[in-house]
């Protein structure tokens, strides 16, 4: 029996069925220990990911980025070599700019792809990018009703996305601030004060714990120099328990060291348990955020969509989805180098392009109410 399956509370003899807070208790420390496997698998997987992402899907990622340049050029070439109605000059000419001017904010200053840039633009890409962070910071303005300074220092997407950032934090600030200066001028109810003594309970259950295990763990009270560092260890164990508000860690050193033994959860009052429970779902919400924490960074380490489905204890079929698109997506591009030498199969895969752009398009044609 694990010292977690240990908290948990069972029926006795005198009693068939749990109480409402025992079943809330077990119900948490249950979920708590789920979130920890996932979040263990997360730390676990995502290391085993990245190595084999670095060993097997970079090297198509810069095979792939290597080869855009070229792809790129073939495209302008392809306008002087074949025969294209205008419809065709034009989508070929957009493909151009925005392909170009992908590869310049990607890795900057470059005076062939500069000119190839102006040449279908008619605009230098420095120009385009002012232009288009000043449009694309008005309209954030407008849809968030935030200030988000000059212009000076907007140079890309990140940029933009970091001085929102920093506004929405500072209306935050301020929003919380003004809550709190009313909510201090407001007398208190007695719900308020209820909730305010509930709370302070909760922080002296967990207080009154942390100070029976420092009472039998301090290392100072031990003349035995090697017991004295195996408490010495219990003890930092213990500070960072305490210190994250970790209830149930603590819990589970008391049955380590036998302070409490499997009937301590069943028999602790009503009261003390409605304490717990109050702590345990703090602690289940914390872990909840470190795991969605841990989704988000990995999402955005590897570029993977929010469609893309994502499960840490089953990496490898992710994995094996992710590395056949980036082969697809090298063999398309070689693909489309051969395709441009020819007139005919450039004016069918072009055909293709302009279908693939329409629906783009519709997909953001909806009607607003």
């Amino acid at each position: 029996m694990t010292r977690l399956e240990a908290l948990q509370v069972t029926p006795s003899q005198d009693h068939t069925t749990l109480s409402p807070a025992q079943k809330r208790f077990n119900s948490l420390i249950k979920q708590i220990a789920k979130q920890r496997q996932t979040l263990a698998a997360w730390a676990k997987n995502t290391e085993h990911y990245r190595q084999v992402h670095a060993e097997t899907v970079q090297p198509l990622i810069k095979q792939l980025a290597n080869g855009q340049r070229p792809w790129v050029f073939a495209l302008d070439a392809a306008l002087d070599r074949h025969a294209l109605t205008p419809a065709e000059r034009e989508l070929l000419r957009e493909m151009i700019v925005e392909a170009a001017g992908e590869l310049l904010e990607a890795h900057g200053p470059d005076a062939d792809l500069d000119a190839l840039f102006l040449k279908h633009a008619e605009i230098d890409f420095a120009t385009d990018q002012r232009e288009r962070m000043r449009e694309m910071k008005g309209m954030t303005e407008n849809l968030t009703g935030l200030d988000l300074g000059d212009e000076e220092g907007l140079a890309s997407d990140q940029d933009l996305a970091e001085r929102l950032r920093q506004a929405m934090q500072r209306q935050a600030a301020e929003q919380q601030a003004h809550l709190d200066e009313k909510n201090a001028k407001r007398r208190k109810t007695a719900a308020q004060q209820r909730r305010e003594d509930e709370d302070h309970q909760a922080t002296q259950s967990v207080r009154e714990i942390y100070r029976k295990l420092a009472s039998a763990l301090h290392p100072d009270r031990e003349p035995d120099a090697g017991q004295r560092q195996a408490k010495t260890e219990m003890m930092k164990r213990v500070n960072q328990a305490y210190e994250a508000n970790n209830l149930l860690a603590l819990l589970e050193l008391q049955l380590e060291i036998e302070q409490i033994d499997e009937s301590h959860i069943a028999n602790a009052s009503q009261e003390r348990l409605k304490h717990y429970n109050k702590v345990l779902g703090e602690q289940l919400s914390g872990i909840k955020a470190e795991v969605e924490h841990a989704e988000i960074a990995f999402r955005m380490e590897f570029g993977l969509l929010p469609s893309v489905g994502v499960d840490p204890r089953y990496i490898g079929p992710l994995f094996d989805d992710v590395l056949s698109r980036w082969v697809d997506a090298l063999e398309r591009q070689q693909q489309e180098l051969r395709i441009l030498d020819d007139a005919k199969a450039t004016k069918r895969w072009l055909k293709q392009q302009q279908k693939a752009k329409q629906r783009r398009e519709n997909d953001f044609d909806f009607p607003m109410f």
